[in-house]
């Protein structure tokens, strides 16, 4: 099991689980003072308002996890990409910390005017905490830029020693790299948008609940059979995929215009998690827009070299026969093929 052995590589983990310890502990009193500050049987029906900050916990506890197992990763494999997505990354669950404070602001106030919530101190109680997170993860922030930079200078060698100098085939790699990295982060944006969508928002109807829980599990399945086929250079694999691409691409601009433009009463049901909903949405089509270019490059380079570097790491590792033991499909950036070096 990889340890973090250098200085910048244990920097960059310590600086990940500091990061995780206290923006959870943060969430968590928030939701303890929240969930025991308002009357349940006071409330109207459908009422839920209350299920924002429960909400909120459960992506940036998931959100938080799910970086330590990419911050493990990437050093693990010295890919240089994936840790500046995780910068990248870290901005993201920034703004999502940063829009949490006014969405819990709007619904302390609408839970007010329902005459539910029974602190009527608790909004100045918690205002702290919703105000020191995003400040910490600025800090963490610009703490895992400085600490990437000098991860970049550590990992200068990794792809060259993989590669060989061919220029060409380095930049190949270098594609497939962020298209990899790129996979992993869709994970956790289509995932979080989701769950929010499914718990936050009211009175769903049954086949727009049913389309978007069967769209959740599909993401998982292509997600990771999009990994498969990109190792294995499959043509009509990648444009399945593609297309599919373009569905989701579809999909959350569909989302995100109804958010604003649907029914009075429809746009009325997102409120309680229209902020936080957009800025997931918006975030996911963008990466969604790049993922597309990316796939589309990679497939363009496919039957040029590159496919005996991306594919000889699992069968020497773990010794499987078929060469993916554990790894069918992998997330993982691919390891150097053994070579002969004359030094």
């Amino acid at each position: 099991m990889y340890i973090p052995n250098t200085t910048w590589t244990r920097a960059f983990m310590i600086t990940s689980i500091v990061q995780a310890v206290v923006g959870i502990g943060l969430e968590a009193y928030i939701f303890a003072k929240f969930n025991g500050s308002f009357n349940l049987r006071a409330l109207p029906p459908d009422h839920n308002e209350v299920r924002t900050i429960p909400t909120y916990l459960a992506v940036f506890m998931f959100g938080f996890i799910y970086q330590l197992i990419l911050v493990w990763d990437a050093l693990s494999q010295k890919n240089t990409i994936q840790v500046i997505g995780l910068v990248l990354y870290n901005i993201g669950l920034l703004i999502y910390a940063s829009i949490q404070f006014f969405q819990i602001d709007d619904a302390v106030v609408l839970l007010k005017q329902t005459k539910a919530l029974t602190d009527l101190d608790v909004w100045p109680e918690i205002r702290a905490e919703l105000i020191t997170l995003p400040i910490l993860m600025a800090v963490a922030t610009l703490a895992f830029a400085f600490q990437a930079w000098k991860l970049y200078d550590e990992f200068a060698w990794t792809i060259y020693k993989h590669i060989s100098a061919d220029l060409r085939l380095k930049r190949r790699y270098l594609t497939y790299q962020i298209y990899i990295a790129l996979l992993k982060f869709d994970f956790f944006f289509f995932l979080a948008f989701t769950i929010q969508f499914l718990v936050v928002v009211a009175k769903n109807p049954v086949a727009e609940t049913v389309l978007t829980s069967a769209a959740l599990a599909i993401t998982f399945v292509l997600l990771f059979l999009a990994a498969f086929w990109v190792r294995r250079e499959s043509v009509i694999g990648m444009i399945v995929v593609i297309i599919f691409y373009f569905c989701a691409l579809a999909y959350f601009i569909w989302k995100l215009v109804r958010m604003y433009a649907a029914e009075p009463h429809r746009v009325k049901d997102y409120e309680p998690a229209r902020k936080s909903l957009a800025s997931f949405a918006s975030l996911t089509i963008m990466l969604v827009i790049v993922t597309i270019i990316i796939a589309c490059m990679c497939t363009h380079n496919f039957n040029k070299g590159l496919k005996p570097h991306v594919t000889g790491k699992s069968a020497k590792r773990t010794g499987d026969k078929a060469g993916y033991g554990n790894e069918m499909p992998s997330l993982s950036g691919p390891a150097p093929a053994q070579r002969m070096e004359i030094d």
